[in-house]
């Protein structure tokens, strides 16, 4: 399998694990019993996956010389800032973290679906 196999490859993981991420996340705003620490971890797996993807992304860009659309890379870039910025808000918006992490976790799915339809490297 090529580094850009799996480079497509991980973008799907990106994609459903952030959406799942989100709605349980979104649930367990509403259902208290949804509301259990794997939540947590699996919300970080999810958010994790998002630098293995811009990983992989510069390393086709750097390794293999593979040219990239400009606003490609700047969706995996926003991506990877938009975790650091939904987790700065943990604290102000405690009383609505799971709501944070549950709309926070779809707009994730959505940018990396947005980079997959601008196109992956060529």
């Amino acid at each position: 399998m090529e580094l850009r196999d799996v480079h497509a490859l991980v973008a799907w993981v990106v994609v459903v694990s952030n959406a799942l991420a989100g709605l349980w996340a979104l649930g367990a705003h509403w259902v208290e019993a949804l509301r259990r620490r794997e939540l947590w971890w699996f919300t970080v797996a999810a958010e994790l996956t998002i630098a293995a993807q811009v990983v992989l992304g510069v390393l086709l860009v750097t390794v293999e010389d593979r040219e990239v659309p400009d606003f490609h890379a700047f969706y995996g870039f926003v991506a990877l800032a938009s975790v650091g910025i939904i987790y700065s808000y943990r604290q102000q918006l405690a009383a609505r973290r799971y709501l944070l992490y549950g709309l926070g976790g779809l707009f994730l799915m959505g940018l990396a679906i947005r980079a997959m339809v601008i196109g992956p490297t060529r």
